[in-house]
């Protein structure tokens, strides 16, 4: 089963009302593919949904990642304990590299480019975009 990681940016598309890449959403909801997260990555999240969807929006999205977890088993939650400093363009972008190189996931979902830098990097996870984790992976 496919293993990867979702960019806050991703995130924020996945869950956006009619969004063109709700498939992930679904998918998630089907038990289709696991999902890896760390306590900076949730964080992370909870702050940017707030910020731009509000309180309520947080609260709908943290309930669909318990409800697919509950469903599925397939969030799974890491300590990233190691600091790989890959992501040289943006430190935040760190932690998401950093959970999916510990969970040796398959990919890292993002439409930021800071993460080009895991492209040729030896490490496993890789970036793609959230149209062509659609049209390769789902």
């Amino acid at each position: 089963m496919i293993t990867a990681v979702l960019d806050t940016n991703a995130l924020i598309q996945v869950f956006g009302k009619a969004s063109p890449v709700a498939r992930i959403r679904q998918s998630l909801l089907n038990g289709e593919w696991i999902l890896a997260v760390s306590t900076p990555i949730l964080l992370e999240y909870e702050e940017v949904v707030v910020r731009y969807g509000g309180q309520q929006r947080w609260s709908d999205v943290s309930r669909f990642l318990t409800l697919i977890d509950s469903l599925h088993g397939t969030v799974r939650h890491i300590g990233a304990s190691y600091r790989f400093h890959t992501v040289i363009g943006d430190p935040d972008d760190d932690a998401f590299a950093d959970c999916a190189i510990v969970v040796d996931a398959d990919w890292i979902i993002t439409s930021d480019h800071h993460f080009d830098a895991l492209i040729g990097s030896g490490y496993k996870p890789q970036p793609i975009t959230p149209e062509r984790f659609i049209n390769d992976c789902l």
